[in-house]
């Protein structure tokens, strides 16, 4: 390459270097195009970023939610071997006396009728059509079943024949909790020489069999006197705002 040439060739260089560095119309191509692989670069790399961090955490998940599920099923056989030891103890001592509680997952089909939120068909596998059963959502009271047609019907906290057996405050007050087809549940015929007070939490005392012993209500919101009773209003655990699934106590004991 001759001299003229090279100068000829660093001149142009020189040139097109300025103008793009002065020239706004020259520029803006340029720089747009920039612009453009920047962008697409960022987006690249964060939506490879999102996956990397999300298949991690997916994995991390699945890790807890495996050793949480070790712990309950390692919870469910020390439960059934001690079943088991109290029941040998009761045969020992020939007591009549057995532990064999029945608890199974139930799926919600539909709601009874339109409009009526406190009351839902549920498919239970072997239902015993004679037999009132207790309906819990996790470690809360949600209401009972019983049936309808021969199928099983969920009654709702809320409804007004939904009624079980509870005790409520430290002192153990008994009485009997049902829906009044309103927000609040109602305790009534309990006995006026308890003490009882607004906050004090209500739980299922089992002696209807029903329920479990000690299954969470709700708390108390007011009191009153009535023909030798108090009746107490409940601010229920259970909001039913999402009736997908139950557990359904099948037998307490």
């Amino acid at each position: 390459m001759n001299k003229g040439l090279l100068g000829f060739f660093l001149m142009f260089t020189a040139l097109l270097v300025g103008a793009l560095y002065y020239t706004n119309i020259i520029q803006a191509p340029f720089i747009s195009a920039l612009n453009n692989i920047k962008a697409n670069y960022h987006s690249s790399t964060e939506f490879i970023q999102e996956l990397i961090d999300k298949h991690f955490f997916q994995a991390r998940h699945i890790e807890e939610l495996n050793e949480k599920l070790k712990k309950y099923e390692n919870s469910h056989l020390v439960l059934q071997q001690f079943t088991s030891e109290v029941n040998d103890f009761f045969t020992e001592n020939n007591s009549t006396l057995k532990v064999d509680p029945r608890v199974e997952l139930t799926r919600t089909l539909s709601y009874q009728k339109f409009g009526d939120l406190n009351r839902v068909w549920l498919e239970v596998d072997d239902y015993n059509a004679s037999r009132v059963y207790g309906l819990v959502y996790q470690d809360l009271v949600a209401g009972i079943v019983i049936s309808q047609e021969g199928r099983a019907l969920g009654l709702l906290n809320r409804d007004i024949k939904s009624s079980y057996a509870v005790y409520i405050g430290q002192e153990r007050a008994p009485g009997i909790a049902h829906g009044n087809s309103a927000e609040h549940l109602v305790v009534k015929f309990i006995p006026a020489w308890h003490h009882i007070k607004k906050g004090d939490e209500v739980i299922t005392s089992g002696l209807d069999e029903i329920f479990f012993k000690g299954l969470k209500v709700g708390r108390v919101l007011s009191v009153t006197s009535s023909q030798g009773y108090q009746n107490a209003v409940i601010e229920p655990y259970y909001k039913a705002n999402d009736p997908n699934y139950f557990h359904i106590i099948k037998k307490i004991k």
